[in-house]
């Protein structure tokens, strides 16, 4: 029986701030450097959490994935998947978070429809659920485990992977074992997180795994606990599915309906109900890259136990993790510190309080401060822009269009904006004249005029945008036309 992966990316990763950001989260990230953990090879030195979750299936028989992600998200995913060569993924977006029980149900749904949107029609496939966001060593172990666990999941068990435990670790919930049932465990019970001495009572134990919130089901058997247990999120799920709709490989659902959904988790929806739980031990390097704290162990260190990334310095630094995107980084005498350099924030925790960082960020949101959102580098369907200055009335932008992209044909209400190109060949509009403009080149784009950018060349486009008017936001925007169905 063929697997059919439902790769879950749609987290925003709070407590890994200012790296990761509401617009652009940590499954989008290439959070672990080439020299950490797992020696790298060509194909896997840079790439995100979601493309080495995905690279992590190769050597498993298995369908196309189908990546549940927010629609803010969607073409992130999309450029991602397509560069690891993944084009043939469907993309199923939620208009709404309504945790992973929900986007599951919507997984299996799918799975069993005959709409066409998914490549096989109406059958019974095995879900393999995974998270975007997960760093594993051994992918030998990883696929061994999943092989391990097919028999169980084929005959309407309810599976769950098991890491084993190599500390007693307190930001995990356990699981524990019961009675053998074929390659696995019966589950005896789930439990929460810890206090230290219970985390080392149960590493003592041997009984005790921690839950990698992992599963392997038919699609069929999660649908029939669901509906036994929480009747409610699968009757919203259902109607939000009734008639879904294919965008190039983005699956759209009704928002209203999926809006009336309760938000719960596989865990509490289903596994700690159901008699029908089995746990699979996985021995393979497992860690959920939750907080600062878990990059620093799962990454290489110097001699003074530091991790070093981008332009740092150190003089009497011990067990420290300092990262920088840009700036140089000096530390002198610091120990057991995180330190995290953006273009537009910097981060200094003590490492023992990292899991704090989510409080920085709800401070953020509340005061509707941009640094919750975006990065001062954003990033687009068509490329990406760097807000390099910005003043009361002018703002300038170092603007990157990918070869083949173009921004949408638009006009703005209260700007104008000059245009001069520093790399490549830009196609330009502006009203009903369209020309090339080629490096140290420019134009301008008064106020209410239409106007579009392409880059019809073989290299990146590199522009520098400077705007003047009374009102600058993103905002102001009236597009005409858009190839990425933007409104």
């Amino acid at each position: 029986m063929q697997i059919l992966p439902v790769i879950l990316a749609g987290g925003t990763g709070s407590r890994l701030w200012p790296l990761s950001r509401e617009q652009y989260p940590k499954q989008f990230l290439r959070l672990l450097p080439a020299h950490a953990s797992k020696p790298p090879t060509a194909s896997n030195a840079s790439l995100s959490m979601l493309q080495q979750t995905i690279q992590r299936l190769s050597d498993l028989d298995h369908r196309a994935p189908l990546v549940v992600c927010q629609e803010a998200h969607r073409f992130l995913a999309a450029e991602q998947l397509r560069t690891c060569h993944q084009g043939d993924c469907r993309i199923l977006l939620e208009p709404h978070g309504r945790n992973t029980a929900p986007a599951v149900a919507l997984s299996a749904l799918l799975a069993q429809s005959d709409a066409g949107v998914i490549a096989h029609e109406s059958d019974d496939p095995l879900l393999l659920v995974l998270a975007a966001d997960h760093h594993i060593v051994d992918d030998t172990a990883f696929v061994q485990a999943i092989e391990q666990a097919i028999p169980l999941a084929a005959s309407g068990q309810l599976v769950t992977f098991g890491i084993t435990p190599q500390s007693p670790e307190t930001g995990y919930g356990y699981i524990k074992r019961g009675a053998p049932s074929g390659s696995g465990y019966a589950v005896d019970q789930f439990v929460e997180k810890p206090d230290l001495p219970t985390a080392r009572e149960y590493l003592v134990s041997g009984d005790y795994f921690w839950n990698s919130g992992m599963f392997l089901f038919r699609a069929s058997v999660y649908l029939q606990a669901l509906s036994l247990f929480r009747p409610d999120i699968l009757a919203a799920c259902q109607a939000s599915i009734t008639s879904p709709k294919l965008d190039h490989q983005f699956i759209r659902i009704d928002e209203q309906a999926f809006a009336q959904c309760p938000s719960e988790s596989i865990d509490y929806a289903v596994m700690e109900k159901t008699t029908s739980a089995v746990m699979v031990p996985m021995d393979a390097g497992w860690c959920d890259l939750g907080a600062w704290s878990a990059l620093w162990a799962q990454s290489d260190k110097d001699v003074s136990g530091n991790v070093t990334i981008g332009d740092v310095l150190t003089a009497e630094t011990q067990n420290c993790y300092l990262r920088s995107d840009g700036r140089l980084v000096a530390t002198v005498g610091l120990r057991d510190v995180v330190v995290i350099e953006t273009k537009d924030a910097v981060l200094v925790a003590a490492k023992e309080h990292v899991q704090d960082v989510k409080d920085i960020v709800t401070r953020l949101r509340e005061a509707q401060r941009p640094e919750f959102d975006l990065h001062r580098e954003v990033y687009r369907p068509w490329g990406k822009y760097d807000q390099v200055d910005a003043g009361l009335r002018h703002q300038v932008k170092h603007i990157t269009v990918n070869p083949g992209e173009k921004l949408s044909l638009q006009m703005h209400h209260h700007r104008a904006e000059h245009w001069v190109v520093v790399c490549g060949t830009a196609q330009v509009t502006v009203g009903d004249k369209t020309w090339l403009l080629s490096e140290n080149e420019s134009t301008y784009i008064p106020i209410g005029v239409v106007h579009a950018l392409e880059n019809p060349g073989k290299i990146p486009l590199e522009i520098i945008e400077v705007q003047s008017g009374s009102y600058l936001g993103e905002d102001d925007i009236v597009r005409f036309e858009d190839r990425y169905g933007r409104q």
